[in-house]
């Protein structure tokens, strides 16, 4: 019969190895999701349809000293008159990059980020930042190339996946969003301070 030391050092060897497999193995698949691409395979489409968009609109905020704020959106809405689908370019007076911003209802697989298509242009994907109890919000810095190729296209093509795997569409219109970008604000708000 071997000695007791002996049998004990057997086993703490074993259940290190066991151990060291497991672990091994459970961190494995950790590293294989993260290898995973972000697309998700859709059980099927749909097209929105009983949304309808108003025109482009400018709003400009303007706090004190600081440098103006202009937000340049456009809004859809469903039959109800509820909010579908608001979209936001932001842009600050002085600063070299712009904010594209997507308001869209909840619901949503938060997992698969919008996708947004111009005319015939590459596909970008804007990431879901935060949710609220009725909307979710993506947003991203907008590439000059995405900005110039709303400035010219005729529609930007939405596509969301909601939490029953089913890829839904739309097309959001371009048609006035140029000139409403580059022309005066509809709405000014400013705020003075006294100090």
């Amino acid at each position: 019969m071997p000695p007791p030391l002996d049998c004990l050092s057997g086993l703490l060897m074993a259940v290190a190895a066991i151990a060291t497999a497991t672990s091994s193995a459970v961190a494995a698949p950790k590293v294989a999701q993260a290898d995973k691409s972000a697309e998700i395979g859709t059980r099927g489409q749909r097209e929105a349809k009983d949304i309808s968009y108003g025109g482009w609109q400018k709003l400009c905020f303007k706090a004190g000293g600081a440098p103006t704020l202009c937000r340049t959106s456009i809004i859809g809405q469903f039959s109800t008159g509820q909010t579908a689908i608001r979209l936001d370019l932001i842009e600050r007076e002085d600063a070299s990059t712009a904010r594209l911003q997507l308001f869209v209802p909840v619901g949503m697989y938060l997992q698969q980020p919008p996708k947004l298509t111009v005319g015939n242009g590459a596909a970008f994907r804007l990431p879901y930042t935060w949710c609220l109890t009725n909307l979710c919000v993506a947003a991203d810095v907008a590439a000059p190339k995405i900005i110039s190729e709303m400035e010219t296209g005729e529609a930007i093509l939405l596509e969301l996946v909601d939490s029953n795997l089913l890829a839904l569409t739309t097309s959001i219109p371009l048609a006035q969003f140029a000139s409403t970008r580059k022309g005066a604000p509809s709405k000014m708000f400013e705020q003075y301070v006294d100090e």
